[in-house]
């Protein structure tokens, strides 16, 4: 009975901490190590050879007296912690701090019979209800056998209720919140969105005047142009830019990635969904575009068509590498921000001018997350092949 016990309440241990309950797996780890140390005594102190071994006797106590009061000690703390989960957990506590004076008392050779029965009947009744409980309720999913509220609740400093987030900020792994953007970015609103580089401000190209509302908002020189993002290298080819063999292949080797591509613009690019929004993107005369490689940026731009792309901070800032950045700093000027934790990069894109790549090769306009260097050994690559 005293390896069955001590084993069953070590096994419990175990499996609390399995479902990361600390506090049940260090509560059943102590019951087991009381448990085994309560019943070994006992049982081997009550034969007259066992208690020689032992060598138990008057003035041999001092060590099981001092292992007692430190299961006394605690157990109490146990108690206290107890008290904030439920009734059943409290009271099994509490029964095994009677336990844990009986071997105290026994050390002491000063332990009543009858004390002893009624505080392991106690325990054991305590044992067995909630053992039959948990057991129930988990197999049934459901609370049939009742464990009993907390009897201390932790009262916290913080605010009761957070400051409301300026504007509407889903999370970014979760479909209804890809949906929630899109939709305000397809009724003409202004969203920061990640990047796989840097967050960024976006506007569907449907809408001119979300795009102005994009200079408005970062305070951006109208001198400046926006760049656009597609989902992937097909939507240009359905919209048939008159694009070299050379820059196609360029384009293949370096999308999706960190590198936009200016390129010549033309009525291409209402094709290719730009609509409303051809005046208000790149110069007069070229377009930066870009195929990110960030899964969820995808799909949103497949949910709305080319967006309007620029990095997510006020003019002449640093950029904005987590979401948080993006709501201090913008969030009271946008309808949404698309949450998705730390970007992939502390630096924007690099960006190279392709408008004159079969006559005299590509420069590198701005230097970001892929060095100039390699993006040269890709043209170089390219140009040889």
């Amino acid at each position: 009975l005293i390896l069955i016990g001590g084993f069953v309440q070590l096994l419990a241990g175990f499996l609390a901490f399995r479902k990361y309950d600390h506090l049940g797996g260090a509560a059943f780890l102590t019951f087991s190590a009381l448990w085994s140390s309560y019943g070994v005594t006992r049982v081997l102190c009550a034969a007259p050879v066992s208690g020689h071994l032992l060598d138990i006797g008057v003035g041999n106590t001092e060590g099981f007296t001092a292992g007692s009061v430190a299961f006394l000690v605690l157990n109490a703390f146990l108690i206290i912690l107890a008290s904030s989960f439920n009734v059943v957990l409290l009271c099994l506590t509490l029964a095994m701090e009677l336990l844990t004076i009986c071997l105290l008392l026994f050390t002491l050779e000063n332990l009543p019979l009858p004390f002893e029965i009624v505080v392991l009947s106690i325990l054991s009744i305590f044992c067995f209800y909630g053992t039959t409980a948990s057991l129930t309720n988990c197999v049934f999913g459901k609370d049939l056998l009742m464990m009993g509220p907390p009897l201390l609740t932790v009262q916290s400093s913080k605010k009761d209720r957070e400051d409301p987030l300026p504007c509407v900020c889903p999370r970014s792994h979760l479909t209804s919140g890809l949906r929630t953007i899109a939709e305000l970015l397809n009724t003409g609103a202004v969203c920061g969105v990640p990047t796989d580089t840097v967050y960024a401000l976006a506007a569907s190209c449907k809408h001119p005047e979300a795009i102005e509302k994009v200079y408005r908002i970062k305070d951006r020189p109208q001198e400046k142009p926006i760049c656009i993002f597609i989902s992937n290298l097909e939507q240009l080819r359905a919209a048939a830019p008159p694009i070299s063999p050379l820059l196609w292949e360029f384009m293949e080797n370096v999308y999706p990635g960190g590198i936009g591509c200016i390129i010549r613009k033309g009525e291409w690019l209402k094709k290719l969904g730009v609509g409303a929004g051809y005046s208000r993107v790149g110069t007069q005369d070229s377009i930066m575009i870009r195929v990110p490689d960030l899964t969820v940026l995808v799909h949103l731009i497949d949910m709305t068509g080319p967006l309007a792309i620029t990095s997510a901070n006020p003019s002449g800032e640093v950029d904005s590498t987590h979401h948080d950045m993006v709501i201090s700093r913008l969030g009271h000027k946008l309808e949404g921000v698309l949450c998705d934790g730390e970007s992939d990069e502390v630096v924007a894109s690099t960006v190279v001018n392709c408008t004159r790549i079969d006559e005299s090769g590509i420069t590198i306009v701005r230097e970001g997350c892929i060095p100039a260097g390699k993006v040269m050994q890709i043209f170089e690559r390219v140009k040889n092949r």
